[in-house]
């Protein structure tokens, strides 16, 4: 049985936040709130502003939601433009990056099944 000591509430902006240049991740649970389960996470990417590059994980599936702005993200081989409000689901093994390509800040939640702080781990950035 869950007690409310098991909650977890944070407001906007709160969280783990990595400034990684010109984008901007803030963690809202990972590994000790998820068990390892899961990842939230926000991603905020200045205008004209390269992601993570290319990369796929193996056995770990993606949802991304667009916050604000119109996001890049690419899906295989194939980029697709996604405005607010947008969902969009990244099967495990597919390859995939995001970035925006406008004028304007773009935010992302991205939801990683099971937890990211592995990927992370073996690819430190910059």
């Amino acid at each position: 049985m869950t007690s409310e000591s098991d909650v977890l509430e944070l407001g906007p902006g709160q969280g783990r936040a990595y400034s990684l240049g010109r984008m901007r991740a803030v963690f809202k649970a990972d590994h000790d709130e998820s068990g390892s389960r899961y990842a939230v996470s926000e991603w905020w990417l200045q205008p004209h502003c390269a992601g993570p590059g290319a990369h796929l994980h193996e056995a770990n599936e993606e949802l991304f939601y667009v916050l604000e702005g119109t996001a890049s993200i690419l899906v295989g081989d194939t980029w697709r433009m996604l405005s607010k409000g947008s969902f969009l689901r990244i099967p495990a093994g597919t390859m995939h990056d995001f970035e925006n390509r406008t004028d304007a800040p773009v935010g992302l939640l991205n939801i990683f099944m099971p937890s990211i702080v592995k990927w992370f781990e073996d690819n430190p950035q910059d």
